[in-house]
């Protein structure tokens, strides 16, 4: 069971800080991959919690193969976004607030989702990646530099 899990059986739906890591991926012509949540359709950067004694590199790597099946193989730190801005409520009324350590990555290996957590993955051109991602990440950090 993971830490956030714990957490929600003692203070319920309430709103909670969470620590998390998002993976910009670029492939040769600048395209950004996303996952589609199962959940509920949206799209998403790679991205997750940071648990317990992971630091944020190790959460990254974690994150990207669990839900990419991709092998991070250099990290980068693009900036730490947050606050009232990267609130969100889950369909079953969780409430987090995410604090994110946004990396770009260099990767190997061949997409495929591994989890559950995505159903498909896809390239998208940075602006069209920004108009589907449900938090507000700042463009700059989707363009490849």
């Amino acid at each position: 069971m993971s830490y956030l899990s714990e957490l929600r059986k003692i203070v319920g739906s309430r709103l909670l800080l969470v620590p998390s890591v998002a993976a910009v991926i670029h492939n040769e012509e600048g395209h950004v991959l996303l996952g589609r949540k199962s959940e509920d359709g949206s799209w998403s950067l790679p991205a997750g919690a940071i648990e317990p004694g992971e630091s944020p590199e190790q959460a990254l790597r974690r994150e990207v193969s669990e839900e990419t099946g991709l092998d991070v193989v250099q990290a980068h730190l693009l900036n730490v976004v947050g606050g009232k801005l990267y609130r969100h409520t889950y369909p079953n009324g969780d409430q987090v607030e995410y604090t994110i350590c946004v990396f770009s990555c260099l990767t190997q290996g061949l997409e495929r989702p591994l989890d559950r957590e995505f159903t498909e993955l896809r390239w998208f051109a940075p602006k069209d990646a920004l108009a589907l991602l449900s938090l507000p990440y700042p463009i700059d950090l989707l363009e490849k530099s």
